[in-house]
């Protein structure tokens, strides 16, 4: 018999699932502003931190910099010597929406609070883990731009968010295990969660790839500059064609994994109608993908591009959590019997 310590407040997991869904919308958020950022060459648009060009509210125009302003900061804004407030203001958003992204992941950790008292602590520690690395992650923000976007430090940046992305996804994906709103049709759970691994570190590997491409390509800006993007392309050498031909086998692991989660009577359940979502997430992908390649980088592909491919691997990763509920979704207290809408 389950002790009324232990019982789950329902309302409270409701109230939480809200919140880390709010939490995850604004973590996309972030990716979405960093590529932008990236793919408008916008990263050093505020050449110090936190504070951008000396001032909390940046300026519009350069009659609102200090007359020197070019010696100044002449040397972050490679070898920008005039102010760009387009570039200036896309940074500053940036910042803001991450800035915005951590205060609602502490209201998150705020609606964890009640799980130290029904034997789920380890909801209340993973939304504090979340918590704490966004605040790692500001810090390596501020770093990224002191060393003036260091290919390491920015890939290393973004890798980070995508760590953070499926601790709230977990999180996220116990709340709904718990009311029963994410479900899993019985008996299909071992080819499931093999096969889920196999997408899930293949989409990995090519997010990696991905950054390997975006670093190759940050040289040839450096040397081709920004008037230049049909010409990118022509000029990232291996890298471009390994990432390029790489998507084929990811999608075909994809299809197979889709066509499985379905096959195994699970139409009709959440879990499968996440799967087909990430069937047209990855065509989407592949197809901004084709569009950088062969429309000369257009500055709205990259952002859209990177930010499918965190989507897909993080609805992967939802299923296979949902696959392997029994495991690692375990849960003190009474789980609902109906739940709300996911």
């Amino acid at each position: 018999m389950t002790s009324s310590k232990h019982i789950i407040d329902l309302k409270a997991n409701r109230r939480f699932r809200r919140f880390a869904l709010n939490t995850l919308i604004s973590l996309y958020l972030v990716v979405i502003a960093g590529g932008v950022v990236r793919s408008t060459g916008s990263g050093m648009g505020c050449p110090d931190w936190p504070k951008c060009f000396g001032r909390w509210v940046p300026p519009t125009e350069a009659s609102q910099l200090p007359a020197n302003y070019k010696e100044i900061y002449g040397a972050k804004l490679k070898g920008e010597v005039e102010f760009n407030a387009t570039k200036t203001w896309t940074e500053y958003v940036n910042r803001l929406v991450g800035a915005l992204t951590g205060v609602i992941i502490f209201l998150m950790l705020l609606a964890s609070i009640p799980f130290l008292k029904s034997g789920n602590k380890q909801v209340f520690f993973w939304s504090l883990t979340a918590f704490l690395l966004t605040g790692f992650q500001g810090w390596l923000g501020a770093k990224v731009v002191s060393f003036e976007l260091h290919p390491l430090i920015v890939t290393v940046h973004m890798l980070l968010a995508i760590v953070i992305i499926f601790i709230v996804l977990y999180v996220f994906t116990w709340a709904g295990y718990v009311e029963k709103v994410l479900t899993l049709r019985e008996g299909s759970e071992k080819v499931l969660s093999r096969i889920g691994i196999a997408v899930m570190v293949l989409s990995l590997f090519q997010i990696l790839l991905g950054t390997q491409v975006r670093e190759a390509m940050d040289v040839v800006i450096m040397r081709l500059g920004y008037g230049a993007r049909s010409q990118w392309i022509d000029e990232l050498g291996a890298n471009f064609y390994i990432h390029r031909s790489f998507s084929i086998l990811v999608f075909i692991v994809n299809a197979i994994w889709i066509n499985k989660v379905l096959k195994t009577g699970n139409q009709g359940t959440v879990a499968g109608k996440i799967a087909k979502a990430c069937f047209w997430i990855l065509i989407a992908e592949i197809a901004t993908g084709v569009i950088m390649a062969y429309f000369g980088v257009p500055a709205f592909a990259q952002p859209v591009h990177l930010t499918f491919a965190i989507l897909l691997i993080g609805l992967q990763f939802i299923v296979w959590l949902v696959v392997n509920g029994k495991k690692y979704l375990k849960y003190e207290g009474v789980a609902a019997t109906a739940g709300s809408q996911f």
